[in-house]
């Protein structure tokens, strides 16, 4: 994928995703990580760990209030999302995607191209 500079793009592509790391406008980053169009969250974590809830999210979709969540549920999909979670964004109008981080990487990264106020929310290991 051939990357426009960074003043030409429409927010924060994500370069690459491997096991326990991914790579964010040339910068490498080994923990999890909440991507937003003009910057990166770090060592994002979790109340319970391989679970995600409300309250693991609940400040930053509040303060952005983005039209599509993308969640990389890490390498082999282990980290679950809270039904209730789920349900409460639907209602809200705010599209949920959770899928295995590598596949997650992929659709934040097109979902950003056709101009979705899209954030994304990335578990990096299993």
């Amino acid at each position: 994928m051939r990357l426009q500079p960074k003043e030409e793009r429409k927010g924060t592509v994500i370069d690459s995703y491997g096991f326990g790391k991914i790579v964010i406008d040339k910068v490498l980053y080994a923990k999890d990580v909440i991507v937003f169009p003009d910057h990166v969250q770090t060592d994002w974590r979790r109340k319970e760990g391989h679970l995600l809830q409300k309250d693991d999210l609940r400040e930053v979709v509040e303060a952005y209030k983005p039209d599509t969540i993308v969640i990389g549920r890490g390498k082999f999909g282990m980290m679950k999302v809270e039904e209730s979670y789920r349900n409460e964004l639907e209602k809200s109008g705010i599209k949920l995607h959770a899928e295995n981080t590598d596949k997650a990487v992929k659709m934040y990264n097109r979902l950003l191209s056709v101009g979705s106020r899209v954030m994304g929310a990335f578990h990096l290991t299993c």
